[in-house]
């Protein structure tokens, strides 16, 4: 992953609602899943690896946010578990097809949450993040972003 890309889910982090936090989650797993196919088709395989753990990592993150007393949440559970055993036949055979299976898996609800996300009126999960302001000045072929209070403490209650 990109320099910009993290910096974009860091960003988007900070002033995420818990709905938009689990998309973000959904988003950065696909995003990994794209580049392990890019590695394994470059046939680098330690980037594959890299890439395959770090889809791991989200997966786990998704499956740690679910709240088991309600429904859907054990089918869920189990729709993880699978993706996490197509993922680790995928490192041990190499197997693309494997790969492509979990982002026909995950698409489709990275979209059911994206169509939802903006219905939870909670606020964002970090309470004490920095503010940033985009649009104030404008570069020539770009936009800055500029942020409020930046003597502040970042996110960390005193």
């Amino acid at each position: 992953m990109t320099k910009e890309i993290k910096q974009q889910f860091t960003l988007r982090i900070t002033q995420a609602n818990p709905t938009q936090l689990v998309v973000i989650l959904y988003e950065m797993c696909l995003e990994y899943l794209g580049e392990a196919k890019a590695a394994l088709r470059a046939g680098d395989i330690p980037a594959f690896r890299e890439s395959t753990r770090k889809t791991r990592g989200c997966l786990t993150e998704l499956m740690q946010s679910l709240d088991l007393e309600y429904e859907p949440a054990p089918a869920m559970l189990q729709l993880f578990l699978f993706c996490v055993r197509r993922l680790a036949y995928s490192e041990v055979h190499k197997d693309e097809k494997a790969l492509e299976e979990l982002e026909h898996v995950l698409r489709p609800l990275h979209d059911a949450y994206a169509k939802i996300q903006d219905q939870n009126t909670a606020g964002p999960v970090m309470g004490n993040a920095q503010t940033v302001y985009a649009g104030l000045t404008y570069g020539r072929n770009s936009l800055t972003e500029n942020t409020g209070d930046p003597g502040s403490n970042r996110g960390m209650f005193a």
